[in-house]
């Protein structure tokens, strides 16, 4: 018996959504968050303060000039399967607050992860077929736009995770000590260990301790230069095709 229903036979059920809703809660209510997080130092005020100037300018601006192509995404979405457009997903945001967090939906929706347990593989068989172009080019991310300019996340900085992002079958928390050290600052759209190749799914204990080194890096290290240089490289990488799946 196929696992996964054809498209014709997967449209929209909202029963099957707020189980979905309902298992997510249970899921999310047994993880700790950290007591505390230190204030950033008086010299990082200020350049926290243009950083979210440029976070509040870029993000309004491009939602402005991609509102077309929005619209089109979502037609097509729509015409896919009749499911809901956008896919939401509980997330680690600034000082260990929980965000939700917004993307095209690239999956059929009865197979939909919004726990954040299953992570997504290369020729994963829940993609649709609008969804293999949406993640290739990772036009699905866009939608978080939304967030940066509200004030969730920022363009650059960690990448947020899901609420029970595992690597190699643990919890982060559990593989890497100081992982919460990446929170102190916004989650990113993009950020420092996505531009050097540490993104997709963390199947080995040592994948997962690279990105949050790099991620650790970013907090240790940032500047609006640091920022500037990765945006840049994350532009290199799209126009050459992209990492995403």
């Amino acid at each position: 018996m196929n696992a996964f229903p054809s498209k014709r036979n997967a449209r929209f059920d909202a029963s099957r959504r707020q189980d979905k809703i309902k298992a997510l809660v249970i899921a999310n209510s047994n993880i700790r968050q950290p007591d505390s997080f230190p204030d950033p130092k008086r010299e990082m005020v200020f350049r926290l303060v243009v950083k979210r100037f440029i976070d509040i300018i870029v993000s309004a601006s491009a939602l402005i000039v991609l509102a077309p192509l929005f619209l089109a995404i979502a037609l097509f979405i729509k015409l896919d399967d009749g499911g809901p457009v956008f896919f939401r997903q509980i997330r680690w945001g600034l000082n260990g607050r929980k965000i939700t967090v917004l993307k095209f939906r690239s999956m059929r929706t009865e197979a939909c992860d919004p726990s954040g347990i299953q992570q997504t593989v290369k020729g994963d068989v829940r993609v649709t077929g609008i969804g293999a172009i949406l993640r290739k080019t990772n036009i699905d991310e866009l939608p978080q736009l939304l967030n940066v300019l509200q004030g969730d996340m920022s363009l650059v900085g960690p990448r947020c995770h899901a609420i029970n992002m595992r690597a190699a079958g643990r919890l982060y928390e559990e593989l890497v000590p100081d992982y919460h050290h990446r929170h102190i600052m916004r989650p990113g759209i993009t950020g420092l260990a996505q531009t050097r190749g540490w993104r997709g799914p963390t199947a080995r204990p040592l994948q997962a301790r690279a990105r949050i080194a790099c991620d650790i890096f970013y907090v240790k290290h940032f500047s609006l230069l640091l920022d500037m240089k990765i945006l840049f490289k994350t532009l290199v990488i799209e126009l050459r095709g992209g990492t995403g799946f």
